[in-house]
């Protein structure tokens, strides 16, 4: 059968900046009534923007969580449009942020059926109980991902810090699926 290549979808990159300042809260949703404040619920206010289409959390400690990213790229876009958005409503910002990537999370698709019975005692570090999760939770050292694999050979990939480190671990994965014959083509 001929050999497939994996296709993968990055669905989410979350980043954490940090301002190194106070921000107040309320200042921002005088400047932006757009944006979501509600206090007594939820101690941070979520700054929507359209492109790219995030949402970013800001704390009034300066530390801010962007999510929706579909690239580190793109994450780190959004958080400067943020800043820039909150310079331009009269919020001063004293330093430029510092931007980490905390959690990338990837779909994908092996293209090929999956023996997960199997799989759970070949693989090291795995864990398959169909009675609880119809999926197999294989965790990864190196890189330090975590991929939910299914039998119709789907999977979803998280924890990974770069975007590389999902392409090589999902690869890494087909190659040991290969090599021990636990996936089948049709």
């Amino acid at each position: 059968m001929p050999e497939l290549k994996a296709s993968i979808s990055i669905e989410n990159v979350v980043a954490s900046a940090t301002l190194n300042q106070k921000v107040d809260l309320n200042s921002v949703v005088k400047g932006y009534p757009g944006v979501e404040y509600r206090p007594q619920q939820f101690p941070g206010l979520v700054f929507r923007l359209k492109r790219p289409k995030t949402a970013t959390l800001i704390f009034s400690s300066g530390k801010m969580v962007c999510t929706g990213a579909k690239s580190e790229k793109e994450a780190k876009r959004a958080v400067v449009k943020v800043i820039k958005e909150l310079k331009k409503g009269g919020i001063i910002i004293i330093s430029k942020p510092e931007l980490k990537i905390q959690n990338i999370v990837a779909s994908g698709i092996l293209g090929g059926m999956i023996d997960l019975e199997k799989a759970a005692y070949t693989l090291g570090h795995a864990m398959y109980e169909p009675e609880q999760f119809p999926g197999l939770i294989y965790r990864m050292t190196d890189p330090k991902v975590v991929i939910l694999l299914f039998a119709s050979g789907k999977l979803v990939c998280t924890g990974a810090k770069k975007e590389a480190d999902v392409y090589i671990s999902v690869e890494k994965l087909h190659t040991l699926l290969e090599e021990t014959n636990l996936i089948f083509y049709e």
